[in-house]
């Protein structure tokens, strides 16, 4: 019997409208899902009741979509190994450093909000000489993973980005990595179950303005209608309400140094999950050789291997 934690009505009302998702039936269709998981030779991964619940919601409860997307889920955190990397950790220094300077800021919301997660990026706020691009995307994908167990507005109603571009200069902008945003970006739009709805730039200095629209070249087409550029310091209040926000952007939730005070507690309630995730992944020789491999099934992944569908008997 699967045990995942009660959504609110609001939340739960989306999820039968708009997800397929039929209450009496969760744990049913998490069992399926994690017996499929089980069975596959060339998968290691986390079979947590939350987690995979989060596969489900985030392909409107149709087991083979789920199968497909939780499968992509490790095989493309294999390409970025810049990312996915012994670095992801809830206790390296590096990481923790990060949370701490408030590079991200994960929106606290009203318990009776059903709209979709709010996270804030600091994009200029960081010391180029110190650290890469990669180090930000690598600790944002952390805080993904831990959405994916505990926010049910985002497992639900999906995600938002704000990217607040004040204070980033020339060197900010040059190392943004083009590639690895491109690679990131089909990661977390093919193999995330979390669902984004858009992606808001603020605060860019007119002069890097049309540098940053080149930047949705670099975002899968899916994403790119869901960009938006802007100048203007007054933009954010037309994506988050005011209420939510730190008051240092003119709102009365608290002061970045609290959001990131709990975003690194919430990290250090994860110290486990991250050490075991070490051990996740795909062994692609596995999946090429492992017992009901349909080896005629066509490659989703291009040259990173054969995806495959099998039935649960």
């Amino acid at each position: 019997m699967s045990v995942v934690r009660p959504l609110k009505p609001a939340l739960q009302d989306i999820c039968i409208r708009e997800l397929n998702e039929v209450p009496q039936r969760v744990s049913q269709d998490i069992e399926a899902l994690r017996e499929w998981v089980l069975k596959q030779p060339h998968l290691r991964a986390c079979t947590d009741d939350q987690f995979l619940l989060a596969f489900l919601r985030g392909t409107k409860f149709s087991l083979e979509r789920a199968k497909e997307k939780f499968d992509r889920f490790y095989t493309l955190q294999g390409t970025i190994p810049e990312v996915f990397n012994d670095r992801r950790l809830a206790t390296d220094p590096q990481v923790l450093d990060i949370i701490r300077m408030g590079v991200l800021l994960q929106i606290p919301m009203d318990a009776n909000d059903s709209g979709p997660c709010v996270t804030i990026i600091r994009a200029g706020s960081y010391d180029t000489s110190k650290y890469k691009f990669q180090d930000i995307i690598r600790v944002g994908s952390m805080f993904g993973e831990i959405m994916m167990f505990e926010d049910d507005n985002a497992t639900v109603s999906g995600y938002v980005e704000i990217m607040d571009m004040s204070g980033i200069t020339g060197t900010h902008l040059f190392s943004l990595q083009p590639q690895l945003l491109s690679k990131f970006s089909t990661y977390a739009d093919e193999a995330m179950p979390t669902r984004q709805k858009g992606i808001h730039f603020i605060n860019v200095p007119a002069a890097f303005e049309t540098a940053f629209n080149s930047l949705r070249s670099f975002f899968p087409a899916k994403i790119k209608s869901r960009i938006s550029v802007s100048s203007d310091p007054e933009a954010i209040f037309d994506i988050v309400r005011r209420e939510y926000l730190p008051k240092e952007y003119g709102g009365t939730r608290g002061s970045m140094q609290d959001i990131s005070h709990t975003m690194e507690a919430k990290l250090s309630s994860y110290e486990s999950y991250f050490q075991e995730s070490q051990s996740f992944g795909v062994n692609n020789k596995l999946r090429e050789f492992g017992d009901n491999v349909r080896k005629d099934n066509r490659s989703s992944f291009g040259a990173v291997g054969s995806f495959r569908k099998l039935e649960i008997d």
